[in-house]
Order: C-alpha cells, then structure tokens, then sequence
C-alpha cells in the first residue's frame, strides 16, 4: 500500500470522526425534571430549553441542565429570644426553582440559589420573630413561629424562588433554662390540680345545700298543707290501713280520738257489745 493511500485512508477516519464528533456536539437532551440553559461562547440565552432531543451548535454552545424538582437543605439558626436566652434552631428547607426562574436563578446569583438566597433571607426571618418572643413561648407555639417565619422568608425571597414549606425540626435551649421551664410545668399542673378539687368540693357542698333545702321546702309545704286541712291526715290513714284495727287513732279533726271497731275488718264481724 502506497503512502499517499494509508494518507487518504487518515484522512478519511479523521473527516468521519470530525462529522462523528460535531453530531454529538450538536445535540443535546434534557431529562425530566430539568429545563435547559443554553450558553453560546459566554451569552447566556433567556429562554430555557424544555424536556427532550434538540439540536445546538456544536463546539460553541453548551446546555446546562438545571433542576426544578422539590429540593430540600436544612440549616441551624442560633438566635436570641426576648428574655435574652440562646435558642438554636434546627431548620429544614422545602423549596424548588420555577422554571420561569432557571436562568436568572442560574447566572445571575453565584453558587447554590439555596445558600445564597433562601437560607440567609429564611435565618433572618426567623431571627426577627424569635426576638419578638420569650425561649418558653417560641418552645410552646412552635407551630405559629413557623407558619410566621415560612410567610416572612416567601416575602424577602420573592418570586425567584418557590418556598414550599419549613419545618422547626428541633428546638434546643440552655439546660437551666430547660429545667426552669419543666419546674414551672410542673406547677402549674399542681395549681391545676388544687383548681379542680376546690371547684369539685364546691359543688358537693352546693349539691348537699341544695338538697336540704329542697327536703326543708317539703316539710314546710306538708306541714301548711296539713294545718290549712287537717281532713287529710285522716284520709291518708283510711286510704294506708292494712285491715288490722287499731286500738285508737287521733286526734281528729273535731280534736278527740277516734275508735275503730275491734272486730275482723277483714271478714267484715264487728266487735261484740261491751
């Protein structure tokens, strides 16, 4: 084989791997959850690229895959409450990039948008909100100190970034301060407690004064109602008598005692004649 032919085959295999090469450069693919953005020897285009195949021009443009998926980062926050006590707070970030943002959030803010933009704007907000409140009120209402710092972190972030939630995962306090608060539970159970059986033994008595005076009410009643008709006393006792004659029952109405036959009442004898 001639030099000039081992020459053209050379050249032949570099012109296929050129053509091989610029093909490959020339497209690109970008998977699900990721948009685009096409850089051209430096300019950065404004628009993203969507998911799937495209074409670029090879060797000079680059396509950089950028996530808009749910991300999460989690960060400590050491702050001051009120009453001047050291609360440390760890934090846990939910947020994601919209795609409308993917470029300006890319190349126009350096680093990781999560260290530059959410977790210094989310530790202030929650620097503002924990001075405004006691270590023992930030501990008890967690949950509105993180509503309050979610909303407060969204507004100095913007639209740039989407916060979709943060979560307090845990809330640390000095050891002393954590055992005044524990002591002061303690005494407000007791206090509590002490509460419950005052107002317990308070309406025990209530009930007793009320049944007593219920029961003297009864008497009274009766006791006017037999005054105004003395009749009845001798009609309950008709309407109670068991058949067995008494020796003497009164006085009546016309105030001497008043005698039942001796006899079997029951078999209707009547008592013999003294």
């Amino acid at each position: 084989m001639s030099p000039q032919t081992i020459g053209r085959l050379i050249g032949g295999a570099l012109v296929i791997f050129l053509m091989i090469l610029a093909a490959a450069s020339a497209t690109y693919v970008v998977q699900p959850g990721y948009r685009g953005v096409e850089v051209t020897l430096g300019k950065v285009s404004p628009v993203f690229k969507p998911e799937g195949f495209g074409f670029k021009t090879p060797f000079i443009t680059t396509v950089i895959p950028e996530s808009i998926r749910q991300q999460t980062a989690k960060f400590e926050a050491e702050c001051y409450s009120s009453d001047l006590q050291q609360v440390k707070i760890d934090v846990r970030v939910l947020y994601r990039v919209p795609p409308a943002s993917v470029v300006s959030a890319s190349f126009e803010y350096a680093g990781d948008p999560f260290e530059t933009l959410i977790k210094p704007r989310a530790a202030e907000a929650i620097k503002e909100l924990t001075a405004l409140r006691s270590a023992e009120v930030i501990v008890q209402k967690r949950e509105e100190v993180k509503s309050r710092t979610l909303e407060i972190a969204r507004k100095k972030v913007g639209g740039l970034l989407l916060l979709d939630d943060i979560v307090l995962e845990n809330i640390s306090l000095t050891k002393g301060l954590e055992n005044a608060i524990e002591a002061k539970m303690v005494q407000e159970q007791e206090a509590a407690r002490a509460r419950f059986a005052q107002q317990q033994a308070q309406t025990e008595a209530s009930t007793v004064v009320i049944k007593a005076r219920g029961e003297a009410e009864s008497i009274n009643l009766r006791g006017k109602a037999l005054s105004e008709n003395p009749s009845i006393l001798e009609l309950q006792i008709v309407e109670r008598w068991d058949g067995i004659t008494p020796l003497v029952v009164g006085p009546g109405a016309t105030g001497a005692n008043m005698l039942l036959p001796l006899g079997d009442m029951k078999s209707g004898e009547k008592a013999p004649d003294k």
